[in-house]
C-alpha cells in the first residue's frame, strides 16, 4: 500500500535511506540527513511511502524542485529507495506510479533523476515506468575516493502539455 509520507514515517524513511547509502550505489551522500533537512528539501505533495501489511515502511519516494526559476516550474528531481528485504516485490514500481500520478495532477511535465550506472535494478524499474536515458555524465563526482558516472534519466508526461 502506498500512502503519503508523514512525519511519523521519518525514522524508517531515514533508515532505508542510510541502508541505500551504505550499499554504495544509490547516491553521492555519505549519511542520511536529519529529518528537518529532508523535510525542508522535499515537496510535501510529492512524497510517498510503501507500507507492508503491518504498516512498516518498505520504501519511499520524494521529489524536489530543480530550480526556483519559473521556466522550470514543471520539472522535479526525485529519489526512490526500497528496503533491501523488500526488493523485487514491485515496491519501487508502485512508488513511481504514485509519484507520476501526483506530479501529473499538479501539472508537472518532467520527472528527472541521476542514477549510478551500476544500479541496474533502478535503471530497469525506471525504464518500465516510462523514463528514458538522456545522457551520461562521466566522472561527474568522487565517491569513496573514486570517480563515478551518473546516468541522467527523465520521464516526460504525455498528460501535461
Amino acid at each position: 500500500m502506498v500512502v503519503p509520507l508523514r512525519p511519523e514515517h521519518a525514522g524508517q524513511v531515514l533508515a532505508i535511506y542510510q541502508a541505500g547509502i551504505d550499499e554504495g550505489n544509490a547516491t553521492f551522500e555519505t549519511e542520511a540527513p536529519s529529518w528537518e533537512s529532508f523535510d525542508a528539501a522535499k515537496l510535501p505533495e510529492h512524497r510517498f511511502v510503501a507500507l507492508d501489511e503491518d504498516r512498516t515502511v518498505t520504501g519511499w519516494i520524494a521529489a524536489s524542485r530543480v530550480s526556483d526559476r519559473c521556466a522550470y516550474a514543471g520539472v522535479v528531481e526525485h529519489s526512490v529507495y526500497v528496503h533491501p528485504r523488500a526488493r523485487g516485490r514491485g515496491t519501487a514500481a508502485a512508488l513511481l506510479a504514485a509519484l507520476i500520478d501526483s506530479t501529473e495532477a499538479a501539472g508537472i511535465w518532467t520527472i528527472q533523476s541521476g542514477v549510478f550506472p551500476e544500479n541496474t535494478a533502478s535503471l530497469a524499474v525506471h525504464r518500465r515506468a516510462g523514463f528514458r536515458t538522456i545522457g551520461v555524465r562521466e566522472r561527474i563526482g568522487r565517491h569513496h575516493d573514486r570517480w563515478r558516472d551518473v546516468v541522467l534519466i527523465e520521464r516526460r508526461s504525455a498528460a501535461v502539455t
